[in-house]
């Protein structure tokens, strides 16, 4: 198994991010694109010491960028939208 440090990323800081905080108990996490939802949630739970309830993904094409006559991509990340079990948290900035 890998380590899972190297499996989430870093959480995504945002407004619809947070929103999913406060109304759903829902958290983002950017993860590496290579790792399934069983892997997610485990490093998830082993992490932050948590239990998960679902796990969704969602695969982010990056936009081409272009700076004078040269034309180039952004990388293509993937997402992980955590929710957890009633009663749990986290304290995404502390850990």
């Amino acid at each position: 198994m890998k380590n899972p440090r190297d499996i989430i990323i870093e959480p995504v800081v945002s407004e619809k991010a947070y929103d999913g905080i406060d109304n759903h108990n829902s958290y983002t996490f950017l993860v590496d694109r290579r790792a399934s939802k069983p892997e997610i949630r485990l490093a998830i739970e082993s992490i932050f010491e948590v239990k998960v309830a679902s796990v969704n993904t969602l695969n982010r094409k990056g936009k081409r960028r272009r700076s004078g006559y040269k034309v180039g991509r952004t990388a293509h990340t993937k997402r992980a939208m955590v929710t957890l079990a009633d009663g749990e948290s986290i304290d995404i900035f502390e850990v």
